[in-house]
Formats: C-alpha cells, structure tokens, sequence
C-alpha cells in the first residue's frame, strides 16, 4: 500500500478504541529495546495510555491514510513550559515512507516551544529519526542527555533530546 497522504488530528472518544490497539503494537515494538511481557489477559499496561487520552494537559493525536490507522503521538505538559513528546509510534506498514517525519513535523508545529524527546539507544533507527527531528526545528542548539528510567533498574537509561520549536 503506497501512502501518499496523511492526517494528523486530535484523538477523540470514538477513536479510543483504536488508539488502544495501535497501543498494544507500539508496545509489543517497545519490548524490543525496554523488555517486559504483556500482561495475562494479552494486554500492556495501559497506565500511560488512559491518562495520555484523559489526562488534563495532554494532548493525543491519531495518524490516519484515507480511512486506515497509521499511528499516534502523545503530548504530555502540552500548555506547560516544556512539552514532552511522551509515545510517538507509527505501524510497520507506513515505515520509511517519510510519514514520521510529516507527522512529528505537524505535531511539534502546533505546540511551539521547549521539547523534550526520550527514546532508548538500542533503537537506531529512532536515534537516527530524534536526531534528524531535532537538527530540523533547533539546527545546532539542541542537547542529547541519558537519563535513568524511573522504576526500571533493569533497563539502560532512555535518551533525551531538548530543543525549542519556534512558532510559524
């Protein structure tokens, strides 16, 4: 399926179900590089999910093409001084179509200012896409820290890229 154009919008009630399932995929990617299994009825803890849809100054946004799915982003402190781009996942089938990058683009724009991005350095794809998101909006003037994952010994620290998003 070629993807030609996609769709950035804020998720809404009718859209929860679908956004949960998109959430079990990004999880079951995530398990690569942060371990953990799901849980026994199949399912990933949904903690951040459920607050990320009804949690007050968080913003969640759904990626359609036409009529199908292709991803989700979720924005936490997105009124606060810092927005943190808190899950961003696009499904396999969308990959490498440039479409992450149309979408982060679109996501980033509408809340202009300080950003803070984790991802974990065992994914190298994702180091390669952070990087290239934040030379794109702060040229130069972004900084790269490794930072424990709270309540997770077990795993490598995440990476964090901060920049400012000027506003268009």
């Amino acid at each position: 399926m070629t993807i030609s154009a996609v769709n950035v919008r804020p998720v809404e009630a009718a859209d929860h179900p679908t956004v949960e399932r998109l959430w079990l995929m990004f999880r079951h990617d995530m398990a690569d590089f942060q371990g953990g299994l799901p849980d026994p009825d199949g399912t990933y803890h949904g903690d951040r999910l459920r607050t990320a849809l009804e949690g007050d100054d968080w913003t969640a946004y759904l990626f359609t093409s036409g009529d199908r799915p292709v991803g989700f982003a979720f924005v936490r402190a997105a009124a606060g001084p810092v927005r943190v781009l808190n899950s961003f996942f696009v499904v396999r089938g969308a990959r490498r179509s440039g479409i992450g990058l149309r979408v982060v683009r679109e996501v980033i724009s509408r809340h202009p200012g300080p950003w803070r991005i984790a991802f974990q350095d065992a994914n190298t794809a994702g180091v390669a896409f952070w990087r290239r998101v934040a030379t794109e909006f702060a040229g130069e003037a972004w900084t790269e820290e490794r930072l424990p994952v709270p309540n997770r010994p077990d795993v490598p620290p995440d990476v964090w890229i901060s920049f400012t998003a000027a506003e268009n």
